[in-house]
């Protein structure tokens, strides 16, 4: 019996080939779909959990609330850590610092430089993180990062630098051509899936010894210095969090105590923070992971609300096949569990070609969203995950049309009196149509309003221009210094090259030091800074405007000042011109005095997610690990070309990175583009499976009613006519499904705009272009088909008559 049901299973599905391609399309699209969805989802919320104790780990980060709202910090003051591990010494904790954009220098056995290597992120960490985290040793252990001027690769590094892993204990590196240090141990190449891209460790000593009076100084607040610790079993973060208020009354000082606070970040939460970045530099927010699953959800639905009306409405078709069986003896249960194998088949089909797409498509996925590991579409969850999704869309499209079916009466079926109008409810098949509609319709304004967001970021004015700059970045010591202005000089000859300013960061970034401050020889004021280093070209590179006063004079030292917008604002200092020739000091009293020589127009100092904070430049030699050159040339590779061979030329010991100002611009924004290319995704496929389905449904609708519309040409309507006559039905039921998803697609596009602080207003132009879209798509779609009956003759119409 089972053989003879798949035998008539296939004879169906060849006999409807245009049903059966439009079910299996779209159900195998969606299952695609769903799939790539799930492995992104799943793949983003597996960061770090392979870490043995990783419900029991956490960070402490800050917060310092102001007037204007709340900065968010993953550091802590440096001398954080050890006095913590005074006070709480039944917590094992374990601090690490990050210098971004390190110089790694292989040295040979004379001491010299045998290769140079810019490295993006150098840890220096304690010992007693090893404590924390748990990784594999190849060579050494947790205990050489306890001696001054250590190292430890990862296996990776180790071969990288110096052919073979095996050999590289107890050879010499050198950093930023300042600190020579030894490795001493081996870790096995942890996962690229984590927030702390571990490749290169420091003993933490190392640091503190080259600069002793910052790891005392509790004022300054570095996001590279962040701490985890271990919480013991039966402690809860929430007690600790409590002893903290306590802990920072005894160590911060007073100017703090009334806008700072410390709490613990469970390392389950660090990845999906995105108030508080972290080592990896990728965050995704959870509602971002939420919108996505949701995405999937209506994807599905929308196909399975395809195959169940075509189920239903093919149904009558059907009728005296199933009339025959019922004669014959065939119990309902029979009937119903056939069409469940036959819609099993369907969905197998469909299964099988979603797995061969989603396979497809996944290097280009990696690709979009910045995945570095390899992933396999056959790992044992995801194809869980592929037969639950089989049993479930199984049973949700083809419970509902095997009822439909295996209840029809032998008497009513074999006498041909059962008709589309009452297999299975028209008012259901219309509500289906409507809830289809709203699905699409809601990604339709979704996309939209997120299209308009990102262009509205890109080409929002940000306070500078950031077309035309070149930036290079580099380690910063005395010998380099000391080339700066002779290379300077050397730039600003070559053709097209109109300025050129060494400065410790761009305007825009997320690397931003902080620091404590007072005004005008009054105490300490309630809130903390942004402080950018910068020399007197900075302003006329990055085009930054001056309200007030002008750019410093070149020094090499801090002695003057320039100061945005918010800090006068913060100030309470109305007039910008009130604020030049007052003085300011930073961090702490024991600096000298500076004078503001300039106020400058604000300009975007982080992300446009965040409001403008207060920022202090000022002119400070030391700190100028950033090149920052504005050029306008037809020839964009060969003055790069030339650039670098300058380089090459004045430093020829150091390394050098390259980019674009405007793409780290982009950047910022990685994970918007990321959703909004998902958004532009999601309403395509929600239009193809809408499309499908009308092209479906108004197929057999033309096939029922070539009578009718024989009988009404014979009776003189014309084309128009006809088409309007198969149209209009669609047509409203866009307008309910519109008005169905415009306010659910106005609430969470509301919700994902508010985590920027400079965002569009939400139109109801959207809504109008989101409507004329759907009801001109339906209107191709019903068009196509609906002309194609009306243009056949009525004898051929009416000629069984």
């Amino acid at each position: 019996m089972i053989s003879n049901y798949i035998k008539i299973a296939i004879r169906n599905l060849l006999r409807n080939k245009v049903y059966s391609i439009i079910n299996i399309a779209g159900l195998a699209v969606s299952i695609a779909a769903c799939l790539l969805l799930y492995i992104i989802i799943s793949y983003e919320m597996g960061y770090d959990t392979t870490q043995p104790n990783y419900n029991r780990i956490a960070r402490i980060v800050t917060t310092d609330k102001f007037s204007d709202g709340i900065s968010y910090s993953p550091g802590i003051p440096f001398p954080f850590t050890d006095a913590f591990r005074n006070d709480f010494p039944q917590i094992k904790c374990g601090a690490l610092y990050c210098a971004f954009g390190s110089q790694v220098s292989v040295l040979k056995g004379d001491g010299k430089a045998n290769q140079n290597f810019m490295e993006n992120g150098v840890f220096y960490m304690e010992p007693q993180f090893f404590e924390v985290f748990t990784y594999k040793w190849l060579a050494g252990s947790a205990n050489v990062l306890a001696e001054p001027n250590t190292a430890v690769l990862t296996k990776n590094m180790a071969d990288k630098y110096f052919g073979n892993w095996k050999t590289a204990v107890g050879k010499f590196l050198k950093f930023d051509n300042s600190t020579t240090v030894r490795v001493a141990g081996i870790l096995d190449d942890p996962s690229v899936h984590s927030d702390l891209p571990l490749q290169i460790m420091v003993s933490l000593i190392t640091r503190k010894n080259n600069n002793k009076a910052q790891w005392a100084d509790w004022h300054g607040l570095d996001g590279s210095y962040q701490m985890y610790l271990l919480l013991p079993a039966g402690v809860d973060a929430t007690s600790v969090n409590k002893q903290l208020v306590t802990f920072n009354n005894k160590y911060l000082h007073t100017s703090f105590l009334s806008t700072r606070t410390n709490f613990l970040q469970p390392l389950q939460d660090v990845h999906f923070n995105t108030l508080f970045s972290n080592f990896g530099g990728h965050t995704t927010s959870r509602s971002k992971l939420t919108i996505l699953g949701l995405i999937g959800f209506l994807i599905i639905i929308m196909a399975i609300i395809n195959f169940v009306n075509l189920s239903t409405a093919k149904a009558v078709t059907r009728s005296k096949e199933i009339g025959v069986r019922k004669v014959l003896g065939g119990s309902r249960k029979q009937l119903f569990w056939q069409m469940m194998g036959e819609t099993g088949i369907v969905v197998l089909i469909s299964t099988a070609l979603a797995i061969g797409i989603a396979t497809l498509a996944i290097p280009y996925i990696k690709n979009v969203i910045s995945i570095q590991e390899s992933l396999n579409i056959f790992r044992l969850d995801i194809m869980m995950f592929v037969v639950a999704g089989f049993i479930i869309i199984n049973f949700l499209a083809g419970v509902y049309p095997s009822l439909i079916l295996s209840g029809f009466t032998p008497a009513l079926a074999l006498k041909n009196k059962i008709t589309s109008a009452t297999v299975g409810g028209i008012l259901l098949r219309r509500g289906l149509v409507v809830t289809q509609f709203a699905a699409s319709q809601m990604l339709i304004i979704c996309t939209i309003i997120a299209i308009s967001q990102m262009d509205f970021i890109n080409n929002a004015d940000l306070g500078f221009n950031k077309n035309g700059v070149l930036v290079l970045n580099s380690n910063n010591d005395s010998a380099l210094l000391a080339r700066q202005l002779n290379f300077k000089q050397k730039l600003l000859q070559l053709p097209g090259v109109q300025s050129v300013s060494f400065s410790s960061d761009v305007p825009s970034s997320e690397n931003n030091w902080q620091s404590n401050f007072a005004y005008d020889h009054r105490p300490d004021e309630q809130f903390s800074a942004y402080l950018k280093f910068t020399d007197e070209d900075y302003f006329k590179t990055f085009g930054i405007k001056f309200i007030a006063g002008g750019p410093y004079s070149a020094s090499d030292t801090m002695k003057e000042v320039v100061v945005n917008e918010t800090m006068l604002k913060m100030l309470n200092v109305h007039n910008a011109q009130d604020a030049i020739g007052k003085q300011i000091h930073l961090g702490g009293k024991r600096h000298p005095w500076k004078t503001v020589v300039g106020v400058v127009k604000d300009f975007t100092n982080n992300s446009l997610r965040t409001t403008v904070k207060p920022l202090f430049m000022v002119s400070h030699r030391k700190e100028y690990n950033t090149t920052s050159i504005r050029f306008q040339s037809s020839n964009v590779k060969q003055t790069q070309s030339d650039i670098q061979s300058l380089w090459n030329k004045y430093f020829p010991e150091y390394a050098v990175t390259t980019s674009f100002f405007a793409d780290n611009i982009n950047d910022f924004y990685q994970q918007e583009n990321q959703l909004s290319l998902m958004y532009k995704i999601a309403a395509g496929l929600a239009i193809f499976i809408s499309c499908l389905g009308l092209y479906g449904l108004i197929s057999f609708m033309t096939v029922q009613k070539t009578k009718e519309v024989g009988i009404r040409k014979v009776l003189g309507a014309g084309i128009g006519s006809i088409v309007y006559l198969f149209s209009k039905e669609f047509t409203f039921l866009i307008c309910i499904a519109f008005a169905i998803s415009a306010p659910i697609a106005f609430y969470f596009m509301h919700s994902w705009l508010s985590g920027f602080a400079f965002r569009i207003n939400i139109s109801i132009s959207y809504f109008i272009i989101a409507i004329i879209s759907s009801i001109t798509i339906a209107w191709l779609t019903v068009g196509f088909q609906a002309f194609k009956a009306a243009m056949v003759k009525p004898i051929k119409s009416l000629r069984s008559e």
